[in-house]
């Protein structure tokens, strides 16, 4: 698999705007990334210049503190995939995570992976690594597999820092091979998308996307 064809093209800065977010879109389909992810409020937008093409549509739900209530992320959840959402990026709450509330947690991103599940879509999970320790995040891999979560995500780029292998090699200790990983946050290089793929990271979110695959000819170097 080529690196491009494992990252979500992501433009999700505050004043970002339309035309940003069109090229986004024709960058995504002329180099093959995974997706775009953008604003919700982008969505529908999105799903309209990426029509026809093998390009996903990635969107954030909960974004980016957490700590939304289940009933708003899930509402948020539902519009982003009437829009045309096929990948959620949902941000678990931190602060009960820490407050020792993993059943509440669990249920969420229950509720919410039945929903994309049954719209053909997938749910990444957001745990923050940056703000966990590693037992925190031992625990937040395995709520996302007991509710079901297609990809557990390492952040979301708003924290003290981004992924890191060590955070990338300990999810994947401590996750199934069914649930996949996506690393995000401060990933500005080829060499460094490359180090998280080869510590188990199966997709990578970036905004620097364009740059990381000008770094080689190789068509398949990843």
């Amino acid at each position: 698999m080529t690196l491009a064809a494992r990252i979500d093209h992501t433009l999700l800065r505050p004043d970002c705007t339309e035309a940003q977010i069109i090229q986004l879109c024709e960058e995504a389909a002329a180099h093959g990334f995974a997706t775009v992810c953008v604003p919700p409020c982008y969505v529908a937008l999105a799903t309209a210049k990426l029509e026809g093409t093998a390009v996903g549509i990635c969107t954030v739900v909960g974004f980016p503190l957490g700590y939304a209530t289940s009933a708003a992320k899930f509402k948020e959840a539902e519009v982003a995939l009437y829009d045309g959402a096929t990948e959620l990026d949902m941000v678990i709450n931190i602060s009960a995570l820490k407050s020792g509330k993993a059943d509440a947690i669990q249920a969420e991103i229950l509720d919410l992976a039945d929903l994309c599940h049954v719209h053909q879509a997938l749910l990444k999970v957001i745990i923050e690594t940056a703000l966990l320790t590693e037992e925190e995040i031992v625990l937040a891999c395995r709520l996302c597999v007991e509710g079901e979560a297609d990809f557990v995500k390492t952040s979301t780029g708003f924290a003290s820092r981004g992924a890191s292998v060590a955070d990338i090699a300990l999810m994947r200790r401590s996750l199934p091979d069914s649930v996949r990983i996506k690393a995000a946050g401060g990933i500005r290089t080829r060499e460094a998308a490359l180090a998280l793929v080869a510590a188990g990271a199966d997709r990578i979110g970036a905004s620097n996307s364009l740059a990381m695959i000008a770094e080689t000819d190789e068509p398949n170097a990843a």
